[in-house]
């Protein structure tokens, strides 16, 4: 069980990161542009490498949202939606530690 807590702790610790280098990189855009959704699409596939990352990251978020609930439901993890939101407020390198982390505490309540 130490060892579950211990990896509960690495992936919170992960998560951080996960957070703020994506937001660092995308607040200061938001910040000059605001909420304009247009523009936001355009910049975000306005050549084929950025498509190619866009189109990456969008069917990754979609892949562990699926992941997250099933494999959430099946091992007790709750909040199911924070990860959920965590991946589409700000990407999949927070979601996908966020409920790792989650989902370890959840099985260490379970063993005890």
């Amino acid at each position: 069980m130490q060892g579950s807590r211990a990896l509960a702790g690495i992936w919170m610790i992960l998560a951080v990161p996960g957070a703020l280098l994506p937001l660092a990189a995308f607040l200061p855009w938001l910040g000059i542009h605001g909420l304009d959704a247009p523009l936001f699409l355009t910049d975000l596939f306005v050549n084929p490498v950025s498509s190619f990352f866009a189109l990456d990251v969008i069917l990754s978020a979609l892949t562990l949202t699926l992941f997250v609930i099933m494999q959430g439901r099946r091992d007790g993890v709750r909040p199911l939606w924070l990860p959920v939101a965590g991946t589409f407020l700000v990407g999949v390198s927070f979601g996908l530690p966020l409920f790792l982390a989650l989902r370890e505490i959840a099985l260490l309540r379970r063993w005890s």
